[in-house]
């Protein structure tokens, strides 16, 4: 059997790059960056190594989600039903959909607020203006199309990178607090380690990443590898470094808003961040007006990243668990199900602006859901990327085996901290 690409001629790298780029990328949500930022300025550099440590492991559970999608030609939720009861699934999939709209609402506060910080008026109409384009970037452009319009948003990412050098800071310092890192292990201490798990391995990017490894494959045309085993060597190394590199560029970015936050804030004693808008509006001051415009700006923009995840994964881990046609490459009137999922995820999340409810008190359910679903869910991902019977010759390897068990004992010890704090 070969074992050669059928296309001798490989893509460039970045041509190659997709699911995991845009997964990593979207992982660093306002959300993320409200919990990044508070870490930041309540312990200074004194948790800076959490980024590094979470590296491995979401690399790990991410590279199995792609993997499962790219062998089987289903996404995570066809397959769960697979090694798990359905109506598990389905109560799964249902707190998935519940956790993602909250998300959604969250983070549409959180750029409405920077949209206001910059402008300073707008903040509920630039919210709504940013829901219905994305909805109808989402709807209407077709896949092939919009990917593009992702990867560029990935862009965004690096006003974190550069906001770091608008400071000066001690690397030498932080060189220290990384490989040897010095804290108390207090209540608050342990909260803030399962708020960065929680915000880094999150499901939405399991059944996201799993789902855009079946839309490409459907777009190329080249098919499962089950069935056409001869592009697996190909096939699984892309997966691998897009991974690496989609994870890597999203824990570079978590580190960069830990360290700028801890070297301004921090220093400054100012430690209580409730929100990202916060975080952008107490630097102002500190580092000054292009620092602020750069994390506001970037505040924005991961939220346009984040919003399609959001919803899009949504709609398909609950059309694969009904049978319904999926995917963003279809016309909206021969998808109407799937869409009118990512719909109703932006309809209710826009709601949640005009409610009486507090969207950092929504991001910490939303947390507190993600940590509820993420443990089974992780487990049913090792058992079917474990399963012989169902990925024949494309088990995982034991060591990246070995690294999704671990990230999931991580992830429920986290869930279970939580709980008890």
């Amino acid at each position: 059997m070969s074992t050669e690409p059928s296309d001798p001629r490989p893509r460039p790298l970045l041509a190659r790059l997709g699911p995991g780029l845009i997964t990593g990328a979207a992982d660093d949500d306002p959300g993320g960056i409200a919990t990044h930022s508070q870490v930041g300025a309540q312990f200074g550099l004194g948790l800076i190594w959490m980024p590094v440590l979470a590296y491995p492991l979401m690399t790990a559970i991410q590279a199995i989600c792609a993997r499962i999608g790219r062998v089987t030609g289903e996404g995570l939720a066809a397959n769960m039903a697979h090694v798990l009861p359905r109506w598990l699934v389905h109560v799964i999939v249902g707190l998935l959909l519940v956790a993602n709209t909250v998300n959604i609402g969250a983070n549409l506060a959180a750029m409405g607020a920077a949209a206001r910080l910059v402008l300073g008026w707008g903040e509920v109409g630039f919210a709504v203006a940013f829901a219905v384009g994305s909805l109808l970037l989402q709807v209407f452009l077709p896949y092939h199309r919009y990917v593009h319009v992702l990867k560029w948003l990935t862009m965004s990412l690096f006003a974190y990178v550069a906001v770091v050098f608008t400071v000066a800071i001690d690397w030498g310092e932080v060189a220290r607090a990384v490989f040897m890192p010095q804290f108390t292990l207090s209540r608050e201490t342990l909260i803030a380690i399962v708020a960065v798990f929680g915000t880094t391995i999150s499901p939405y990017m399991f059944f996201w990443q799993s789902a855009e490894e079946v839309e490409d494959e459907k777009l190329s045309d080249d098919g499962s590898l089950l069935d056409h085993p001869d592009k697996a060597p190909v096939e699984l190394n892309r997966i691998t470094w897009d991974t690496l590199l989609g994870m890597g560029f999203s824990t570079l970015i978590s580190f960069f808003i830990v360290l700028t936050t801890a070297v301004t804030l921090n220093a400054q004693g100012i430690t209580d961040i409730a929100s990202s808008a916060d975080a952008a509006r107490a630097l102002r001051p500190i580092a000054g007006e292009f620092a602020f415009l750069l994390f506001s700006l970037g505040i924005i923009g991961t939220g346009l990243l984040a919003l399609p995840v959001l919803a899009g994964s949504a709609a398909y881990a609950v059309g694969e668990l009904r049978g319904w046609r999926i995917g963003l490459e279809h016309r909206p009137e021969n998808a109407r199900a799937f869409y009118g999922v990512i719909a109703l995820s932006f309809g209710f999340g826009l709601l949640m602006l005009f409610l009486p409810i507090d969207p950092i008190k929504a991001l910490f359910w939303s947390a507190v859901l993600n940590g509820l679903i993420a443990v089974p869910l992780m487990i049913a991902t090792m058992l079917v990327v474990s399963s012989r019977r169902h990925l024949g010759a494309f088990v995982a390897p034991v060591g990246l085996r070995i690294m999704g068990w671990l990230a999931t004992a991580v992830m429920a010890g986290a869930a279970l901290l939580m709980f008890i704090l």
